[in-house]
């Protein structure tokens, strides 16, 4: 991006879904509000949402980065068959010495925390768990020679059949560069290649354990909102 001159933003679009968890799913919280002799393997909570366990912006947004760099043949981050996959997530600046080998992108997507729906959390709440909101799995290795089980660990897990609100925020700009040239995202290759993304998690996981069954999930219900420009901005780029 070394030879952009002026950024702009000219469209905010949020994008909503319903995720069905398919299967339970893990993802790794602290253990150390953990009893001695109680879970191993806790998962992630929100204190400020009655201690029930969420889905971190994060884990969503690496995981579908991940699956669409595979897609794309990717050698390293950064370093995928398709340019558009580090537009849509955003890449610092890789240097060989004075050589770019991988220009800067400014990140377009942005995946928010997910919390449960409020009727998933009402129907958690009131059923009866071994920790709220979840279940409890126990796990352990079997020793290949005696085919004796060995290493009872006990892992949490949102149980299946739990939904959750999913948003994310899509940033499309208009890029100057030096020597006048004017480039625009355009909202449709993005869109479409977070779809895709969607379709390869539906067909993957998400979380941990995801080879033992864990984190099978379904998006549903998408819904499309332009946050930027409302009408009072367009009404100010048309007199412009």
């Amino acid at each position: 991006m070394s030879d952009i001159k002026k950024t702009k933003i000219i469209q905010k679009v949020k994008l909503t879904y319903k995720m069905t968890l398919l299967t339970g799913l893990h993802i790794g919280g602290s253990k150390d509000l953990v009893e001695i002799g109680g879970i191993d393997l806790p998962v992630v909570r929100s204190p400020l949402k009655g201690n029930q366990p969420y889905i971190p912006g994060s884990s969503l947004k690496g995981k579908l980065r991940a699956l669409l760099e595979y897609s794309a043949g990717a050698t390293d981050v950064g370093k995928s068959a398709n340019i558009l996959i580090n537009k849509l997530f955003g890449i610092t600046e890789k240097k060989n010495g004075d050589k770019i080998e991988v220009e800067a992108q400014r990140t377009r997507l942005i995946v928010r925390d997910a919390y449960l729906t409020d009727e998933s959390a009402k129907k958690l709440d009131s059923t009866e768990l071994p920790m709220p909101y979840t279940e409890v799995k126990f796990e352990n290795t079997i020793n290949r020679i005696t085919g004796t089980a060995e290493h009872p660990r006990q892992i949490e897990r949102i149980p299946a059949n739990a939904q959750f609100d999913v948003e994310f925020i899509l940033t499309l700009f208009e890029l100057q560069k030096e020597n006048g040239d004017i480039v625009k995202d355009n909202k449709q290759d993005y869109l479409d290649l977070l779809k895709k993304g969607i379709k390869l998690l539906e067909a993957d996981y998400l979380g941990g354990s995801g080879t033992r069954g864990y984190g099978q999930v379904e998006f549903k219900e998408i819904k499309e909102e332009t946050l930027w420009p409302g009408d009072k901005e367009l009404s100010e780029q048309n007199q412009e």
